[in-house]
């Protein structure tokens, strides 16, 4: 059982002896949180607090030690406990703890470094890029102007004069960081003469002044393939930022915005459209030429009594499929026009049709009346 001395692990953490791995974890984040040094700076209660869930923490979250605690108490695990725990712990936290506090060089991990101290890769790029429908189908070359950031040439991205270099920092001897003890813990803090590099310019660079990048614009040809929608994503690689001290540059995403257009629309690699036909068209049949996208016709049938609605299928008259090169198909939609004005003789003789269809265009039709009670029952 725990000794007098120590409080029980469970109690420290605020958890249940029943409690999960995950209840762990997020008892032991609370308190690291909440007593950290950091947060309560002189304080050796919230000291002590730290301490004690961190060696709490240590045991229950291993369960080998967990087992033999549970049996035997403090017992069962001494000679196992926070003088000599291992600082892997705090690597499930270093989301939380490591940005929030520095929390990597905590007790000496050595784990975290300043970012400046290293190579780094330089950052990606998005360019945003619009394109009309028939170049999302067809595909095409452009040529677009990215401005960025690239490597000085002047001093290769060492940020010093020609012929110079940098030094080794006097005050963090080339580390980046200072280490301090602060009561029970050793923490790691940024070097400010450096500001983490680790070096210093005496003699920087006039053309990019000690940065060791310039901002440039490039222009680049790139190749839009066929078959893109909005929302494409084309990436080109080590087209970004160059990298910092060394490191590879980013890489270049084009993102495809494919603009409407007046006449088609688009679903996946499918197409539509609407055609206005005559109603003379629709009711005695027609042969009519249907625009394509590629600036073409094709000539379609359309039966004599079609209706306003009827959808025509014409197959791989749309875009090409980006992933297997099929062809979507190009699907019609029929709308007939009805004439806004009539002539006597059109007057006329579509009165004469309507005298031998038996149908009156001067009272109420009683064929459609009856249709719809025939319908509705």
């Amino acid at each position: 059982m725990p000794g007098n001395n120590k409080r029980d692990y469970y109690e420290a953490l605020g958890v249940a002896r029943s409690a999960n791995d995950q209840e762990v974890k997020s008892a032991y984040r609370k308190k690291a949180l909440q007593y950290h040094p950091d947060r309560n700076p002189g304080n050796k209660e919230a000291e002590e607090r730290f301490k004690e869930a961190a060696e709490a923490y240590s045991v229950l979250a291993d369960p080998q030690k967990r087992a033999q605690y549970d049996r035997f108490g403090h017992a069962g695990i001494r000679g196992t406990e926070f003088a000599g725990f291992d600082t892997d712990i705090f690597a499930d936290f270093a989301d939380v703890l490591g940005d929030f506090f520095g929390f990597g060089d905590l007790f000496g991990t050595g784990r975290r470094r300043s970012r400046q101290s290293y190579p780094q890769k330089g950052n990606d790029l998005r360019y945003d890029l619009s394109i009309s429908l028939e170049e999302a189908a067809s595909g095409k070359k452009t040529k677009i102007k990215i401005p960025r950031q690239e490597t000085c040439d002047a001093c290769g991205g060492t940020g010093a004069r020609a012929g110079t270099g940098p030094t080794t920092c006097p005050q963090c001897q080339g580390h980046g960081a200072l280490r301090y003890q602060q009561g029970f813990f050793s923490i790691s803090r940024t070097c400010g003469r450096c500001q983490g590099t680790g070096s210093l310019i005496a003699d920087p660079c006039a053309r990019c002044r000690g940065r060791g990048r310039v901002r440039r614009e490039k222009i680049l040809e790139v190749r839009i393939p066929a078959g893109v929608d909005s929302g494409s994503r084309l990436r080109i690689s080590g087209e970004g930022e160059a990298g910092d001290r060394g490191g590879p540059p980013g890489d270049l995403y084009i993102v495809i915005h494919v603009e409407e257009h007046p006449f088609f629309r688009r679903q996946e690699n499918h197409l539509s459209c609407e055609i206005p036909v005559g109603f003379t068209q629709a009711a005695l049949g027609a042969d009519i030429s249907i625009p394509t996208l590629e600036g073409g016709e094709e000539r379609l049938h359309i039966p004599e009594g079609t209706q306003t609605g009827t959808v025509f299928r014409l197959k791989n008259r749309g875009i090409v499929s980006l992933g297997d090169g099929g062809k979507g198909d190009l699907f019609v939609a029929v709308s007939v026009v009805v004439p806004s004005k009539l002539n006597k003789e059109q007057k006329r003789l579509l009165e004469e049709f309507a005298r031998v269809s038996d149908e009156s265009v001067h009272s109420p039709q009683k064929k459609i009346l009856e249709k719809v009670r025939d319908i509705f029952g």
